[in-house]
């Protein structure tokens, strides 16, 4: 397994979230979940970033893996 960053899109993806409910972030790129972690980084160095939504509604999430305020994107795929 190789310890390298997917980048599954230069693009974030909109989901749903739930004030106070718990997520796990896809870090590695490898998931069939995305953006959402279904433990295919096993083996490797990455580990899934836990978050708690701050408020119900829509949110933009990173998919380029390379946001520096992950999960949520800041536009750093438009710099990959």
């Amino acid at each position: 397994m190789t310890d390298k960053t997917i980048i599954v899109a230069k693009s974030p993806i909109e989901v749903d979230l739930v004030e106070g409910k718990d997520y796990w972030f896809c870090t590695c790129g490898k998931s069939d979940k995305q953006p959402f972690c279904d433990g295919s980084h096993k083996g490797s160095k990455f580990k899934s970033h836990k978050f708690t939504a701050q408020k119900t509604g829509k949110a933009w999430l990173c998919q380029c893996k390379h946001s520096d305020n992950i999960p949520f994107c800041d536009g750093s795929h438009s710099k990959l």
